[in-house]
């Protein structure tokens, strides 16, 4: 299974944001991690629509859109027009999962189904075969540069085995607190995604995409 990196445009600088996601892109990155908060679902408010419609063409990259909000089959359709290719949604903020899983397929995206870290895997259970993307949060939603909390490689090791129990290949992304010194150790649970904001965007943006990549090529 192939590994990807994702890095999040949370810790970006939105003066430069192109460029970073360009530099992102032609070091190996191959996902572009885009979180929308709302201010109910989680407390803090980010960005959305008229952003991602900007920079969809910043490079050649999928843009990973990871929705923290309030019944995001709302906004499932303009997203889509806005330019993302996979569309996360998080299965505590969903009144019916299905419909809204259902919702971004009709639109022709992938979709993807979140967790936070309290949320049992076994929820995601009846879904394993309706999404293309699993993403386990290893922080609380919400605000960027929290420390990765250990118990998520337990949540990411069980949620592979149930997908290699039902022959499924989905991607098991994981987002919260990596960083070069622990991201080995989540690929050996069972996660070929990552996610990571400042540990991409904090100084060299370039080394830090190829620090990542060796990882993610040598673990495959």
């Amino acid at each position: 299974m192939k590994n990807i990196l994702a890095p999040s445009i949370l810790s970006a600088d939105f003066k430069v944001l192109g460029e970073q996601v360009k530099t992102c892109a032609e070091n190996g990155a191959e996902y572009l991690h885009f979180d929308v908060m709302d201010g109910m679902f989680v407390s803090n408010i980010s960005f959305g629509i008229p952003v991602l419609a900007s920079i969809k063409d910043a490079a050649d990259i999928v843009m990973d859109v990871h929705l923290m909000i309030e019944e995001p089959i709302r906004y499932v359709e303009a997203f889509h027009k806005a330019g993302a290719d996979i569309l996360n949604v998080h299965y505590e903020a969903c009144e019916d999962v299905q419909a809204t899983l259902d919702a971004i397929h009709k639109c022709g995206m992938k979709a993807g189904l979140t967790i936070k870290p309290a949320t049992p895997v076994e929820v995601l259970k009846p879904y394993l075969d309706q999404a293309e993307l699993f993403l386990i949060m290893s922080v609380e939603p919400g605000k960027g540069g929290q420390s990765f909390i250990p118990e998520s490689l337990d949540k990411i090791k069980e949620l592979r085995g149930l997908l290699n129990e039902k022959g499924l290949t989905a991607d098991v992304e994981v987002d919260g607190g990596i960083h070069l010194g622990n991201a080995k150790e989540v690929l050996e649970s069972g996660a070929n995604v990552l996610v990571a904001g400042s540990a991409v965007f904090k100084d060299n943006i370039a080394e830090n995409v190829k620090g990542f990549m060796e990882i993610l090529n040598e673990n495959e």
